[in-house]
């Protein structure tokens, strides 16, 4: 026990030097209490036309069936927030997580390289990185992990850091010391609820309608804008991030020091009329690299001028 101790604690180490904001170990085990909760989500059609959300149900539950043999799962965090906003009050906003380069080609990248330290330091191990791609239930595995809970509006909230980072996960076929789950803290809070400016949280909250939600409508959904969300985007043209913005854990978010994270300074200082003007060249320009690219130039005019509506 006690070597398996050390080893823990070289990969926690080696994580926290790759610049991981905090790490969480736990069993490469099915998450059975997520398996209803998912069917009932699914069946009330709260994905809406997100489809391969149905898909590889059964891996979606259990993270030994992505990696055969494996015995951990190592969630990670890696911190996005800035205080940077917007030149103008009245700009047009893009969600913050969206402003530097590409979040999954940054964390894979670092995922590889502790999976690279694990196998030169400790020993060979059979592994897969992840990173928001494959059919992984991020968010469940980091609370089993005991990185966080699963706050009201469905994100995970870790009680010193907030919520604004990213996850990523290593499965692999090493026994580890197992971090225990935390209690959730949110309490008799409705601030992200009350916030949401298209009723997508439920009533109680812990659900999310997910066709509801500003960064479905924006990034996932396909066509027209339903005419129902008329004047409740708040400005936003990519993403959404109104209920972290009131969430009051997020007083202990810290500023982000990745230099990929960094946002344009052009993008910064564009002026709210300047965006109706966008060009597919100044598009390409300016998020060539980032997640906005996500929506294509068609999708984010679409956006640009339901705002504008």
């Amino acid at each position: 026990m006690k070597y398996r101790s050390e080893i823990t604690n070289l990969i926690k180490k080696e994580s926290k030097r790759l610049g991981f904001f905090d790490i969480g170990i736990s069993r490469a085990e099915k998450l059975t209490d997520e398996e209803i909760r998912l069917k009932k989500w699914l069946d009330r059609g709260y994905h809406g036309s997100m489809s391969y959300m149905e898909n590889y149900f059964d891996k979606r539950l259990d993270p030994s069936k992505l990696v055969p043999g494996a015995k951990t799962v190592i969630s990670l965090m890696y911190n996005y927030h800035t205080d940077k906003q917007p030149y103008e009050g009245d700009a047009l906003k893009v969600s913050k997580y969206a402003y530097g380069r590409d979040y999954h080609k940054v964390i894979k990248k670092k995922l590889n390289k502790l999976l690279e330290f694990i196998n030169k330091e400790i020993g060979e191990v059979t592994g897969r990185a992840f990173v928001d791609s494959a059919p992984v239930l991020e968010k469940a595995l980091a609370v089993r992990s005991g990185l966080g809970w699963i706050g009201k509006n469905t994100l995970l909230i870790n009680k010193y850091k907030g919520s604004y980072f990213f996850l990523g996960e290593l499965i692999i076929d090493l026994e580890l010391v197992y971090d225990e789950p935390v209690s959730s803290h949110c309490g008799n809070c409705t601030k992200c609820i009350d916030a949401c400016p298209t009723d997508a949280i439920s009533i109680e909250g812990y659900e999310l309608n997910a066709s509801k939600c500003i960064s479905y409508l924006t990034i996932e959904h396909k066509g027209n804008i339903p005419n129902e969300f008329k004047g409740k985007m708040e400005d936003y043209i990519f993403g959404c991030d109104i209920c972290q913005e009131v969430c009051p854990w997020n007083r202990f978010a810290e500023n982000h020091n990745e230099p990929d994270f960094e946002p344009k300074e052009e993008f910064l200082k564009m002026k709210r009329e300047e965006w109706f003007d966008l060009s597919e060249d100044k598009f390409k320009e300016l998020f060539y690299g980032t997640p906005v690219v996500r929506t294509k130039y068609e999708g984010l005019r679409r956006n640009i001028e339901f705002v504008n509506k």
